[in-house]
């Protein structure tokens, strides 16, 4: 019965992907085959220190793993991270290319490679496509807002042996889809005990897969519990608790928000004990005049827990930032608003990093010992070019008194990193 069945191939595609003239791979933003290139961005575009990086983008077709070992095979600076924004495609050629990765120790993370040449068209478009593919380095930005990673995707990203997912960045997965066509006419118990075979052989080599690359059997276990057509975003707890990303603080760079009240921008997450939390934090730089910023800081707090605290900020060990009041709270967060003279901006420029102190208050408002003190450090890559864009429209006198808000008109505290988009729309 089964030579009945001449033709088998699984995939794991995204939700309701069909060959048609245009998919909704390619209406979501994504082409239709995966791409590879060599990008060069801004100084410290892809992190300190850091211009030039490896884009892979598309969907992960079926000849994607050779193509990318031609790629990769010659490169010779192995440092070069490579961000991955992709819906998925064909489980078979992901598993091969982390395994190439994996060889290769590769440093990955989720992120978008945007390329102005493109800027006529759409990042997906021929002509577009054409300008990723000639050789040498491609002119590009890179931002890690909204960038995906999901189904398929995923398995190639876990053979980097470094992995990154900042807190404004989408890890997703679900389960497989198996896709046959059959010759003939086989009887429906044929078809049905032959997809249960196959489905059975998927999971244990997904299961051997992951194993290989050192994740935690509890993704596994997530993935054929997620249908098909449905997607799993993998919060902070699980990246942490399947060994996908675990660092401590994962943040993102400083970057501009073209809002109405444009300001530069930074997220990140901090682990809680043992990683089973995080909580979000934000910072917010806004450009009053020539002479004067504002700084927010929002950050989520623990809604049973009593007493007051307070922040201050530290560029180095003499210059103190901010905050010198109690904040205000909304729902979950807690955010303080201070002004930031331009000399203290200066400051904070000039630095690698910034210090964050966070000391509880007890009831006469004193720092209270027994609940100690958490100091961390948060990076300024990103911030002097933000600011300075900020700088370049910015009044060069106050236009008006002072917000009298705890923060800049057309600002709101949110903290919602996650992005709004999806692979299937």
């Amino acid at each position: 019965m089964f030579s009945r069945l001449l033709f088998f191939t699984a995939l794991l595609l995204i939700p309701a992907v069909l060959r048609a003239e245009e998919t909704p791979v390619e209406k979501a933003g994504f082409a239709k085959k995966l791409t590879i290139y060599l990008a060069k961005g801004p100084a410290n575009a892809c992190g300190a220190g850091c211009d030039r990086w490896i884009a892979i983008e598309g969907e992960i077709d079926r000849e994607a793993a050779q193509r990318i070992r031609t790629f990769l095979f010659p490169v010779k600076d192995r440092q070069l991270p490579i961000y991955l924004h992709s819906p998925g495609g064909n489980v078979e050629q992901s598993y091969g290319i982390a395994r190439f990765l994996r060889a290769h120790k590769a440093i990955a993370r989720v992120g978008r490679t945007i390329v102005p040449g493109c800027s006529t068209g759409t990042q997906v478009d021929a002509a577009c496509l054409k300008i990723k593919a000639a050789k040498g380095e491609v002119e590009a930005e890179l931002t890690t807002r909204n960038a995906m990673c999901v189904s398929a995707c995923a398995y190639l990203f876990l053979g980097a042996t470094n992995r990154e997912v900042a807190p404004d960045s989408v890890l997703a997965v679900h389960n497989s889809k198996l896709m046959f066509v059959v010759h003939g006419h086989p009887p429906a118990q044929v078809v049905a005990d032959f997809r249960r075979r196959e489905m059975v052989s998927a999971d244990r080599d997904r299961n051997a897969f992951l194993a290989t690359m050192g994740i935690s059997h509890e993704l596994s276990d997530l993935i054929k519990s997620v249908k098909f057509e449905d997607l799993h975003v993998l919060t902070r707890p699980e990246l942490y608790r399947f060994g996908i990303d675990t660092r401590p603080l994962p943040q993102t760079q400083w970057a501009v928000e073209k809002e109405i009240r444009p300001y530069v921008r930074k997220i990140a997450q901090q682990k809680k004990g043992d990683g089973s939390a995080f909580r979000m934090m934000e910072w917010r730089l806004f450009c009053e005049n020539k002479d004067r910023g504002r700084l927010m800081y929002v950050r989520e707090f623990d809604e049973g827990a009593a007493g007051k605290s307070t922040v201050a900020m530290m560029a180095g060990a003499t210059r103190a930032i901010a905050f010198g009041r109690l904040p205000a709270r909304f729902g979950k967060y807690e955010v303080w608003s201070d002004p930031v003279p331009s000399d203290i901006v200066k400051a904070m420029l000039a630095v690698p990093h910034l210090q964050v102190d966070e000391s509880a208050l007890s009831s006469d408002g004193k720092p209270d010992g027994k609940s100690g003190q958490a100091t961390f450090d948060i990076d300024t890559t990103g911030l002097e070019q933000g600011w300075t864009q900020l700088l370049a429209s910015c009044p060069v006198a106050a236009a008006g008194p002072k917000p009298a808000g705890p923060w800049p008109a057309g600002a709101s505290p949110s903290v919602n990193a996650a992005p709004a988009a999806s692979p299937s729309q």
